[in-house]
């Protein structure tokens, strides 16, 4: 329906959409709608190309769940990565804010989420299975004492009982099981920690204790 507090049905759809990102309040959207508006229109375009695109050509890694422009990761992908040792996170963006630290130079697990029965989110919903199959390739390859999962996972008790769950699905393989050092930022806390204090939790990891 046309809201008479704007001069036209597509200025009004533009800051709809854009409102509707996480953080924009309706005032911004105007703004960012206006700022648009004012741009040469191929500039425009690029940029509702690269929104379209990321949309529908953007893929995750068969590997480990990271974003990627094909089928396996730019991480997974590298040689000199250490594959032995995965770190398991929440979400890519807990991989990237990682990779800023370059304190980290093993490969990663991408759950997708965490366990929390309160927004129905259970183990089936996440890619641990997938963790455990990589885990089991691993074993059946190198020494079990070379292999280590890292959790990096909110230390909330939703971040607990994921860690707890997949420790119980991995841990008969004998491998070594660590999680990121107390006190420092990590998991869902990651992008409010420094790259400083993240490299350190990261250098300084403890063995997982369930």
């Amino acid at each position: 329906m046309y809201d008479e507090k704007y001069p036209s049905i597509l200025l009004q759809n533009a800051v709809e959409a854009i409102g509707s990102l996480p953080g924009v309040g309706r005032r911004s959207a105007l703004k960012l709608a206006l700022y648009l508006l004012r741009q040469p229109e191929e500039n425009v375009r690029h940029f509702t190309s690269s929104i379209d695109r990321l949309r529908s050509d953007v893929k995750y890694c068969s590997v480990c769940r990271m974003i990627s422009d094909g089928d396996v990761c730019g991480i997974c992908s590298d040689e000199k990565r250490d594959r032995k040792t995965i770190c398991v996170v929440e979400s890519v963006r807990d991989v990237m804010n990682i990779e800023k630290t370059r304190q980290y130079t093993g490969v990663y697990h991408v759950l997708g989420g965490i366990i929390s029965p309160i927004d129905g989110t259970g183990p089936s919903d996440l890619t641990i299975d997938e963790l455990a199959g990589r885990v089991s390739a691993l074993v059946s390859e190198y020494p079990p004492e070379e292999v280590e999962v890292i959790f990096a996972l909110s230390g909330e008790v939703e971040g607990e009982t994921t860690a707890f769950y997949i420790y119980r699905k991995i841990a008969p393989f004998g491998i070594k099981v660590s999680t990121l050092a107390r006190g420092l930022g990590y998991g869902a806390d990651i992008d409010y920690a420094d790259e400083l204090t993240l490299g350190r939790s990261i250098m300084n990891r403890q063995i997982f204790k369930p």
